[in-house]
């Protein structure tokens, strides 16, 4: 006995909020479904997977993914470079990348106890006038204070 199902679905998308092209229901357990009256029996039987939900699909991102990549690699050497250095990365992008991840170390060190609120400061104006280079650099002025210590 062939049985129409489509009211059925309907009602399960209802109660789970999804499309009707997204319920699945188990081929063997259909008599069951077609008892079902109520939202609690649809619920019942989503739990004992007579009826499954289909998980959304997205969009693939790998395609861009690589086409972005190839993109990136192109006109990396001198010869294809047009405009400055300052134009093709700017120096103050990179001044503050710079004493964003130098204070976040100081920081670090701080909460680990490692230096005090004072020594902390004295690094932290250096940081801002631009004395320090790099976190290589970083950690050789605090061992010097740590020793000074």
């Amino acid at each position: 006995m062939v049985v129409n199902l489509r009211t059925k679905k309907s009602l399960i998308s209802r109660v789970t909020n999804v499309g009707v092209n997204r319920i699945k229901l188990n081929v063997e357990h259909l008599d069951e479904v077609t008892d079902a009256i109520t939202r609690e029996n649809v619920r019942g039987l989503i739990t004992a997977n007579k009826i499954k939900i289909i998980p959304t699909k997205g969009t693939s991102r790998l395609r861009s993914k690589i086409k972005k990549l190839q993109k990136n690699k192109r006109g990396i050497k001198t010869g294809s470079k047009k405009g400055r250095s300052n134009a093709r990365f700017n120096s103050k992008k990179k001044y503050v990348e710079k004493v964003r991840s130098l204070r976040y170390r100081l920081k670090v060190s701080k909460k680990h106890g490692d230096i005090t609120n004072k020594v902390f400061w004295k690094i932290y104006k250096k940081i801002q006038g631009n004395r320090v280079r790099n976190n290589a650099h970083l950690r050789e002025l605090l061992n010097e204070e740590m020793e000074k210590e």
